[in-house]
């Protein structure tokens, strides 16, 4: 069964008096444990597929499914709840909250599903060390290279161990080397943890370490790659 199925979805936005057609009928399914890439120029329409995935936008026609349930049909509150339990999401500019602690900021998510103070500070610690941060639970976001922040998001992102995380230009603001790093990371954790990952990119780095790349044009799919 797929984790994520798009069928015929659309969005279209208005700027002034132009229409922009973000999204033209596209038709996407995605198995779970994918390390999937979402390629395309700016205004290909990939951001806008990666948000109706993670609930953060509605199409105005078509139906997301994800993990079983049809988002179209959720209250904001029940898409709060499902991107709280189901979804981790990367940002490109990493979005750490600033007076918090590299390990608070990888808690907090799990702080908001309830989860006990020892159980967090373990797995928090955890899954900092798997990222390659131990000794750095006590750093703030001002403390850390930029690699370094987007490492505690990737942490914060898989931590609660979602069935998804979403990746939005998450090397964009990386040297090669730290990008390259990073990739290989969250290869090793979807090969080892089962995470599916879906990114949206222009990255040729990344378009690489995908198993499946999928580019867009002027809001359709025009090519679906998998490789071996």
């Amino acid at each position: 069964m797929s984790i994520v199925a798009c069928t015929d979805i659309s969005k279209v936005y208005t700027q002034g008096q132009t229409e922009v057609r973000a999204l033209d009928n596209v038709s996407l399914t995605i198995d779970p444990g994918g390390f999937v890439a979402l390629a395309g120029p700016s205004g290909s329409g990939k951001t806008t597929l990666l948000n109706m995935i993670g609930g953060l936008d509605k199409p105005d026609a078509g139906t997301v499914v994800v993990d079983g349930r049809t988002l179209n049909d959720l209250k904001q509150s029940e898409l709060a709840d499902m991107r709280l339990a189901k979804i981790g999401f990367i940002f490109q500019a990493y979005n750490l909250i600033p007076v918090l602690s590299a390990q608070e900021n990888v808690e907090f998510v799990m702080l908001l599903q309830g989860v006990s103070e020892k159980e967090r500070h373990d797995k928090a610690r955890a899954i900092l060390d798997d990222v390659g941060l131990a000794g750095m639970y006590d750093r703030r976001p001002a403390e850390l290279s930029g690699g370094q922040q987007q490492r505690v998001a990737v942490a914060r992102a898989i931590v609660a161990g979602p069935a998804i995380v979403l990746a939005d230009e998450p090397t964009a603001n990386l040297d090669s080397t730290t990008g390259e790093g990073l990739l290989d990371m969250m290869h090793a954790m979807n090969e080892n943890k089962g995470v599916t990952f879906i990114f949206s990119t222009h990255d040729s780095m990344v378009m690489e370490h995908a198993s499946r790349l999928v580019r867009l044009k002027d809001g359709r799919i025009a090519s679906d790659e998998v490789r071996g």
